[in-house]
């Protein structure tokens, strides 16, 4: 028995290390609708954004990703689609990876839902994360390691967007981002059935407690959660957001 017991040591000795548990997802009802959390310690955690693999084409989907990261020893842990992106893909509005801006920031009011003033950027900096309406964020100019522009802003200082409708009609699967007051906690939201603006701002307001919270993006939002069983695979993605951990 002592010697099977050590053959078991020695095998799972071997095995390559598993990443650090980086994030904890969990499916939640709020308000009758049903919601997929995935919540991140960006104080500890490895918070990027993606675009274009190396040949300049964008990555388009959560697995291509992840092998490209496999291969250099690393996993993708979690990924959501991010910001909005025009028809080849490019972001529509501010972007910067590894502190390269590739977009400006569009401020001005527009077509769309990113044109919804007012909208917000999702700024990863060093230790923090934070969602950032866009007038404050040229005003106080943060230097972002990773940013992505998107809109609306679901929530604002603690206020649901001001063209939400409680009896809107509009319904779409949607996905956004929320962040605390200190920066240290992000919370990445997607529904599992369609809600309108109001009722996805709410979760971040009232069931989550979220002071500043962005759509991210509606009908292509996706997942990428191994650890719950999401690989999420649809239509080529523009920006992604993602938590990266080292595989050994």
């Amino acid at each position: 028995m002592r010697g099977w017991l050590a053959a078991c040591a020695l095998l799972l000795g071997a095995l390559p290390a598993l990443p650090a548990r980086a994030v904890t997802c969990e499916s939640v009802d709020y308000e009758r609708n049903r919601y997929t959390l995935c919540t991140v310690d960006a104080e500890h955690e490895e918070l990027r954004g993606f675009l274009n693999a190396p040949d300049g084409t964008p990555w388009g989907q959560f697995a291509t990703l992840d092998a490209s990261l496999r291969a250099g020893g690393e996993t993708l842990v979690f990924a959501m689609n991010g910001g909005m992106y025009h028809e080849d893909r490019a972001p529509v509005g501010y972007y910067v990876e590894g502190g390269e801006e590739a977009m400006r920031v569009i401020s001005n009011a527009g077509p769309g839902n990113f044109g919804l003033l007012p909208n917000g950027i999702f700024c990863i900096r060093e230790d923090r994360a934070d969602v950032i309406e866009t007038r404050a964020f040229l005003r106080d100019r943060p230097e972002c390691r990773y940013a992505q522009q998107s809109g609306p802003m679901l929530v604002v200082d603690g206020e649901l967007h001001p063209r939400f409708l409680p009896d809107s009609t509009s319904r779409y699967v949607r996905n956004g981002v929320g962040t605390s007051e200190d920066g240290k906690t992000v919370t990445f939201a997607i529904s599992e059935s369609a809600v309108t603006f109001h009722e996805f701002a709410s979760l971040f307001r009232d069931r989550l407690g979220l002071p500043q919270a962005l759509f991210l993006d509606g009908n292509v939002s996706r997942l990428w959660a191994p650890e719950i069983g999401r690989r999420d695979i649809g239509r080529a993605l523009g920006p992604i957001l993602g938590v990266v951990a080292k595989t050994e």
